[in-house]
């Protein structure tokens, strides 16, 4: 890995979903085609980009029992005892509405209720994501929506992958089709023959996926513009270079524009990891991805003191944060922008990726500057609720009409004016 000596001028922000003008024209027309033909086009595409011919694109109750039966069944344990994990931490962030009474009668109020649906996407290609499906529909169902929908695309064999299947069985998920990429978001945007459109979509893809997000935004509600993954490792000279080294390449391995930085006090690990790196990738299946990454996004950053480190992560804010140094926990604290943040050695970060509950939808992109993991919070809407009691109306009418006047509207203050004669003569 490439090492430097670390400056106050970090970063690893870049422009997620870019405008190039050919991929956008592309995104534009498929969703246009999907508006316009719905089924017939998606059926289109995923013969074309995906290599499958398919006579329909919802999976079935006999396809969904197939692929449990043939799913193993520890793993189908092991994924069971996840969602497990992963419902119990998301129950502690449902909420309450509230209502402040006040002594003449009147209120406010803010009611929480559940989004009515929502769109699951969860990506395929170059490898199939169980854990993705736990992440998005655990919080929907914990809010209460009511209609949960998963689309995801197809292997050459027509099918959906059977982890992913098994993860849908396990929650209890019947609407599932299969469709991919920019035309998979167009459809539940807008809807098609067999896809009712939803109200909100969540879930990460690939750029086609991120431009199509950003296209249908407005029209539907979305999670967030996910950008590739993101992995910054705090160390000092008590952690384990091959630990480390470990740690970066597990996210370097999701995309070859994968961000894997490590910042340090120590020469000596950072010369260690390096090495470990090359070493690791020797031997790693998804070598060339991971590489290109390493090659490309991979940094060592050695700094003078830890809070020249803490300095820099707050910087990057990154998807993924860990702490591998003495009083860990301490320096976790002094910690204001990442997506989530693992603390000790043994809070690796694919612990948060499948079992410890934490949600593993994260902002990317330094955008955990202002965003949020995925959470149930995202499938509710908040209402205000007023109730004025005549007593109160009285008490502030003509304040309320000398504040509209300041702003020009008098359509406003005649509005709040309107009970006055009614109430003078008896009405």
């Amino acid at each position: 890995m490439k090492q430097t000596q670390l400056t106050s001028d970090i970063s690893i922000r870049r422009t997620v979903a870019e405008d190039n003008a050919e991929q956008l024209a592309a995104v534009k027309e498929i969703i246009r085609n999907v508006r316009l033909n719905g089924d017939a086009a998606l059926l289109e595409y995923t013969e074309k980009w995906d290599g499958v011919k398919l006579e329909t694109i919802r999976v079935g109750p006999h396809e969904m029992k197939e692929a449990v039966d043939r799913f193993n069944p520890q793993l189908l344990q092991d994924l069971s005892e996840a969602a497990g994990n992963i419902r119990d931490y998301h129950e502690n962030q449902k909420q309450q509405g509230y209502k402040n009474i006040k002594d003449d009668g009147s209120y406010v109020a803010q009611r929480v209720t559940a989004i009515g649906s929502a769109g699951l996407y969860v990506p395929g290609g170059t490898a199939a994501y169980p854990s993705s499906v736990l992440m998005n529909v655990i919080p929907a169902q914990v809010a209460g929506v009511g209609r949960i929908v998963l689309i995801s695309p197809p292997g050459k064999d027509g099918k959906l992958s059977d982890g992913v299947l098994a993860a849908a069985h396990i929650l209890g998920i019947e609407e599932v089709y299969k469709a991919g990429g920019a035309q998979a978001i167009a459809a539940l945007a807008y809807g098609t023959e067999s896809i009712q459109a939803v109200d909100k979509i969540t879930g990460p893809g690939n750029v086609f996926v991120a431009l199509a997000k950003r296209e249908v935004f407005g029209d539907v509600a979305i999670d967030m513009i996910a950008g590739p993954s993101e992995i910054t490792v705090i160390a000092d000279d008590t952690a384990f270079a091959d630990e480390v080294a470990a740690d970066l390449l597990s996210q370097a391995e999701h995309d070859p524009m994968a961000t894997a930085v490590l910042l340090t006090t120590s020469q000596q690990l950072a010369d260690a990891v390096s090495l470990e790196v090359e070493r690791q990738l020797e031997t790693l299946p998804r070598q060339a991805i991971a590489g290109k990454a390493i090659r490309d996004y991979g940094m060592i950053y050695i700094g003078k003191t830890m809070d020249d480190l803490i300095d820099a992560a707050n910087e990057l804010a990154p998807e993924h944060l860990e702490i591998m140094a003495a009083d860990a926990e301490a320096l976790s604290e002094k910690i204001q922008n990442a997506g989530a943040i693992f603390i000790g050695r043994y809070s690796s970060e694919p612990i948060g990726d499948y079992f410890a509950g934490t949600n593993h939808v994260l902002p990317t992109n330094s955008t955990a500057r202002f965003s949020s993991a995925l959470s149930v919070y995202d499938f509710v809407k908040r209402t205000s609720v007023v109730y004025y009691s005549e007593q109160a109306w009285q008490q502030n009418e003509a304040k309320i009409a000398r504040l509209a006047r300041l702003e020009g509207l008098e359509g406003h203050a005649r509005a709040v004016e309107s009970r006055a004669w009614k109430k003078e003569n008896g009405r």
